[in-house]
């Protein structure tokens, strides 16, 4: 039973939101147990502050333990200075008030950190990913789920360009789960294209993803946001399968704007919490099913300076191509990791490949601190940051040309695609 609530046109209050919490968490059986909760990093807009005091408040004395750990993927690591502001406590509060409380990054980048908990087999692969793909795919996880008696997910949920909406099971896989997860299913993204997944409802990406988590011994709970600009449109309390239904509904409510025409040119304006173009690109992911054919779709990322700060230097390697791209020259890209080839993909964007030409759809352009030489080299248009002035764009929509002023979890569809 999912507990919650949320609105198309408001937002919760905080007592109604510490409300259902109390409510969903009063009826599990959580006394004396060992709590582990899963939250995002800074690249989630989420508001864990209020949420990390609620938890704290409710669970403190009646958990035998209760820590949180962030789901950072394969993002990078988080300073103790990071982790206090994300929760949104002082170092005082640190050590008088939450001592107790463990606050943890998730170290993917140790082997040691992970364990496997099964190996599907590849028929069910082959299933689960409507016929994409047919390999084992070993479930690999943070082996601290194995350290707790229940495992609360806390997070945020938006329409996502590998999976189609975000949020549920997706903390587990890959929020805290090893390469083998994560290749696996954002090459099947890529294969989808982001442009036909992304806020699309349920999706095989998600089916393989539910299918692992139900290997987590510990029991699954989630706590599912849905989260706008200015407050809390949506909270629902269940198991991570049916509390992120209810707010993927209310997410494809809320956070897609459908417009009448495609636009030939668009300007993202990327927010400071994407560092690098691996996060900032949600900006490309979320605008490029509003871009006509041949349009122009430019992110404006003056403070970016790196592709990504994990990643890089896989991606000088590769470069951003499509997935046809990938698949014809599969001998050369094989070896690479998958998720750097699918993010790739993604950020190319839906593309063609015929003949040794490869077609993008779209041209994308990226004005930042990344220089004209590096994103030439990698398959990208630059622009020089300084010569855009945002409130140029402004109010151009008649013109064939929008602006988002910050881009990134909003998602842009054309209404003629609303039912494909």
């Amino acid at each position: 039973m999912v507990i919650g609530n949320g609105h198309r046109d408001g937002f919760l209050t905080e007592a109604e939101t510490r409300a259902i919490l109390k409510e969903a968490l009063d009826a599990e059986p959580l006394f004396d147990q060992r709590v582990l909760v899963l939250i995002p990093d800074g690249t989630r807009t989420a508001p864990i502050p209020l949420f990390f005091r609620i938890l704290a408040n409710l669970l403190g004395d009646r958990a035998r333990t209760l820590d949180f750990l962030v789901a950072l993927g394969t993002h990078p690591l988080m300073s103790e200075e990071a982790l206090r502001g994300l929760v949104g406590i002082t170092a005082k509060e640190r050590t008088e008030q939450y001592a107790h409380i463990g606050i943890f990054n998730h170290r993917w980048d140790l082997p040691d950190t992970f364990r496997t908990l099964e190996v599907i087999p590849a028929s069910e692969i082959y299933h689960l990913s409507d016929g994409h793909l047919s390999s084992p795919l070993p479930v690999t996880v943070n082996r601290k789920v194995l350290d707790y008696d229940a495992i609360l997910i806390c997070g945020p949920t938006y329409p996502h360009e590998v999976v189609g909406f975000s949020g549920g099971n997706k903390y587990f896989f890959p929020g805290i789960s090893g390469p083998e997860v994560i290749n696996m299913t954002h090459w099947l993204g890529a294969l989808l294209t982001s442009y036909a997944i992304i806020g699309s409802g349920y999706t095989p990406v998600r089916a393989i993803i539910d299918r692992a988590a139900q290997a987590i011994p510990a029991r699954r709970l989630c706590a599912s946001m849905v989260v706008g600009e200015h407050g809390l449109f949506g909270l629902y309390v269940g198991t991570p399968e049916e509390a992120w239904e209810a707010a993927a509904t209310l997410s494809s409510a809320v956070h897609i704007t459908w417009v009448d025409k495609a636009y030939q040119c668009a300007l993202a304006v990327i927010p400071a919490m994407y560092a690098d173009l691996w996060t900032g690109a949600k900006g490309m992911y979320k605008l490029e099913p509003a871009l006509a054919s041949g349009g122009e779709l430019i992110l404006y990322a003056p403070h970016i300076d790196e592709l990504s700060y994990t990643h890089g230097a896989v991606l000088d390697q590769i470069g951003y191509h499509g997935a046809d791209y990938f698949l014809a020259n599969w001998d050369r890209y094989k070896d690479f990791p998958h998720a750097v080839l699918a993010h790739a993909a993604h950020v190319r964007g839906l593309s063609t490949y015929s003949d040794g030409v490869e077609k993008p759809r779209i041209r994308l352009t990226l004005a930042s601190k990344v220089s004209r030489a590096r994103c030439e080299r990698m398959g990208l248009g630059y622009r020089d940051p300084e010569t855009i002035r945002v409130e140029d764009w402004k109010g151009r929509e008649h013109e064939g040309i929008l602006l988002v002023a910050r881009a990134g979890e909003r998602l842009y569809k054309l209404k003629s695609t609303a039912s494909r």
